[in-house]
């Protein structure tokens, strides 16, 4: 591998000059910058990013910790931060947290040690005094999807509240009344606003949400199976279980299976974060859909925008309901789209 003394040797420059060439300084001659140039492209010299970080203070890498890689929705978001980060000149690195939170923080802490120029984190809980300190630090950081309450960061996520109440009213209209929950974690802004949400839009219709009612998942998939067996084995089990996360809506598809039961003649399903898998299931299910692609542009420009100087906001985007087959819709319902918003 070429190095820069031989790209000085091959220009006739001193190394200094070759330096001053990368570094695009005005000092140069032209001539020995074509020089300069024309002996980087031959040789195939690739500057040494650690150094020139050392030098300039930048990196040009921005680190992004994600709660489960094997969420498709956190997978999407990984991609679209990818994409934009690459199209605005950085380059990222990932840190899968696996929900959990001493996991979150060892990813933070050693992408800290790395001397990113900022980092984006969807936080598995509330309470990591490690993120704390970065944020009263001055780190550039940005929340995407989950915040943290009073952590003066901007934070970048979609709100599901009319979601809720249009999927609320939607299984109203078909007729269920005994609508279930499986919540995400309570320590995460996500895991309780869902919960908030879906029991507001059930009281709009003057609908109970016993305790029996809601079961604690983890947004993994073995809790949304738990939960739902759970349900299933009350003397009234629900008419609805609407799991908040698309992976407990998948362990809540295979819990109703293996009973031998079916969705959705004896059991409606419906899930919050619609992923393309749902469309192939049997039924295809009805699920609320979050602007992924688009929340991930917008924490990359977010975070860019603290690293470059200017006065970062956050940015919160609606969430739509997808009308599909798995509450008991007609045989051939109109192509999906968001329902039309009900009064009770």
């Amino acid at each position: 591998m070429a190095s820069i003394k031989d790209v000085a040797a091959a220009a006739g420059v001193s190394v200094a000059t070759v330096s001053r060439v990368l570094n695009e300084h005005p000092s140069v001659s032209a001539d020995a910058r074509t020089r300069v140039l024309a002996a980087v492209q031959t040789l195939g010299y690739r500057p040494n990013a650690v150094a020139r970080s050392l030098r300039t203070d930048t990196t040009r890498t921005l680190g992004l910790v994600i709660s489960d890689v094997l969420n498709p929705y956190f997978t999407e978001l990984a991609r679209s931060v990818e994409e934009e980060a690459r199209a605005l000149g950085y380059s990222v690195i990932i840190g899968n947290a696996d929900e959990r939170p001493d996991l979150q923080d060892h990813h933070v802490r050693t992408l800290l040690d790395r001397r990113i120029d900022g980092l984006l984190v969807s936080p598995t809980d509330g309470g990591s005094p490690l993120m704390l300190d970065a944020a009263r630090a001055g780190t550039p950081m940005v929340f995407v999807d989950r915040w943290i309450p009073g952590v003066d960061v901007p934070v970048v996520r979609a709100d599901g509240r009319q979601a809720v109440r249009d999927l609320v009213a939607h299984l109203h209209g078909l007729g269920h009344r005994r609508l279930a929950i499986i919540a995400g974690p309570a320590a995460t802004t996500t895991g309780r606003e869902r919960v908030g949400a879906f029991r507001e839009a059930l009281a709009a219709y003057g609908l109970p949400l016993p305790d029996a009612y809601i079961g604690q998942g983890d947004f993994q998939a073995e809790s949304g199976r738990r939960v739902t067996e759970g349900f299933l084995d009350l003397p009234e089990p629900p008419e609805v279980v609407f799991a908040a996360d698309n992976l407990m809506a998948l362990g809540a598809l295979d819990a109703v299976r293996a009973r031998g039961l079916r969705v959705p003649g004896d059991i409606a399903l419906a899930a919050f974060d619609d992923i393309p898998w749902f469309v192939h299931t049997d039924p295809p299910v009805t699920a609320i859909a979050q602007p992924t692609d688009e929340l991930g542009r917008a924490a990359v420009r977010a975070l860019v925008d603290r690293i470059e100087g200017r006065p970062p906001r956050s940015v919160t985007l609606p969430a739509r309901l997808v009308v599909r087959r798995s509450c008991g819709e007609p045989p051939h319902p109109l192509p999906p789209s968001p329902v039309q918003r009900s009064t009770p």
